[in-house]
């Protein structure tokens, strides 16, 4: 599908949508509580059908209704193949690995052939050593055997997604482990957010200095609970704003721990200047922060190693594209300088099959007009962007 944007401004008032990774972890505790659970603000996004699925191949069933998903929470063993459909979610993929071992039973995680490709490594040496079965293919990995208590030695820069995934389960096994991180931390709010939740549902971890202590034998407890909304996407809205638009997001809890509410300092340095900012953090916000940086004065990020093992190589996407709009950009293995003197393209822009380099050359598409190829990957995780642009007063047509 293509987005053709006319050059225009953005006006008005816009929910934040709600936040993936609050949704996410809060249906996992849910599926992983023996009862009825309620999750409010739950989207209707590709990555949350891809939760939801998979809670229901380990035995947890539930019902959705608007957004209100009722959860019967409980994982079974019956002696039989579970297939788990992640589709293109790296999320649903890294947490329900070691969930999936709880049940002792053959699991087959399928996705796409990208979602496969990305790094594993850590479960895969982890499994190893105690005697799990790990076969990777083009489109699919096949466990066998359980998870069980252990010291294990996680590095902190690959991925929090890894140290999230064991939370979830080692709580659950029959014995107390440790959780060691080898390396400086990133993305470490996404391990909060997961301790948050966790805690919610009644389960304690104790976090020190460089590792986490998971005691054995807890039990989730059923819990009502509403997704706050989500700073990573409401960065997208908030842009207008930086691009001389008058949009006031709402919905977004000021006193959240996600580490993409950052997005609002950052917003304004680039505005201001010419300044260096580090993403090692926050680099979902990687796309959105590019584009600001070509249109307004430019800027260096440093932390970007990781954009590559996104749903695209960010970094490289939006090289190909922003050089369609005149801009630059300076590429190293861990930094990205990305040059201002954007103008209007004179080729059509391509989305990667990725929502966010979509959604961020969408933002820059309002200044000059163009056409986007590839905008239905938005459907991961904002499927109404382009009808909440139309609404603010931004003219565009998806057209087939």
């Amino acid at each position: 599908m293509k987005a053709i944007i006319e050059k225009s401004r953005a006006e008005g008032k816009a929910f934040a949508p709600p936040s993936k990774s609050y949704a996410h972890r809060l249906l996992i505790c849910g599926a992983l509580a023996n009862g009825s659970s309620i999750i409010d603000g739950v989207s209707e996004s590709v990555d949350m059908e891809a939760t939801l699925g998979c809670i229901r191949a380990l035995g947890a069933s539930y019902t959705k209704t608007g957004d209100r998903v009722s959860i019967n929470g409980g994982i079974n063993k019956e002696n039989k193949k579970r297939i788990l459909n992640c589709f293109e979610s790296g999320s649903t993929l890294r947490f329900f690995i070691p969930i999936a071992l709880l049940t002792g039973d053959e699991c087959v995680l399928t996705g796409s052939e990208r979602l496969m490709s990305r790094g594993l490594e850590v479960y895969e040496e982890i499994f190893e050593r105690q005697g799990i079965s790990f076969t990777r293919e083009k489109n699919q990995i096949t466990l066998n055997g359980t998870l069980k208590p252990d010291v294990f030695n996680v590095r902190g820069d690959i991925s929090s997604q890894f140290i999230s995934g064991l939370l979830f389960a080692l709580p659950l096994l029959d014995g107390d482990s440790t959780i060691n991180i080898t390396t400086k931390l990133e993305s470490a709010s996404y391990v909060d957010i997961t301790i948050e939740a966790l805690k919610l549902f009644g389960i304690e971890i104790q976090k020190n200095q460089s590792s986490f202590f998971i005691k054995g034998n807890q039990k989730y407890i059923c819990s009502n609970r509403r997704v706050e909304g989500d700073y990573s996407n409401s960065a997208f809205l908030d842009a207008f704003n930086i691009l001389g638009g008058d949009v006031d997001v709402l919905g977004l809890n000021e006193g959240s721990i996600q580490g993409d509410k950052i997005y609002k300092e950052y917003f304004k340095l680039l505005s201001s200047g010419t300044p260096t900012l580090d993403i090692s953090n926050c680099p979902d916000l990687g796309p959105v922060l590019f584009a600001l940086a070509a249109l307004k004065n430019g800027a260096t990020f440093t932390g970007t190693k990781r954009l590559k093992i996104k749903e695209s190589d960010r970094t490289e996407a939006m090289k190909t594209e922003l050089n369609k709009l005149g801009v630059c950009l300076d590429v190293q293995e861990n930094s990205v300088t990305v040059h201002s003197g954007a103008c209007a393209p004179n080729e059509t822009l391509f989305g990667h099959n990725d929502h966010r380099i979509v959604m961020a050359l969408s933002i820059a598409l309002t200044l000059f007009g163009g056409e986007i190829d590839g905008c239905e990957a938005v459907s991961k995780s904002y499927p109404d962007f382009f009808e909440v642009m139309a609404k603010l007063g931004i003219r565009v047509e998806v057209v087939k």
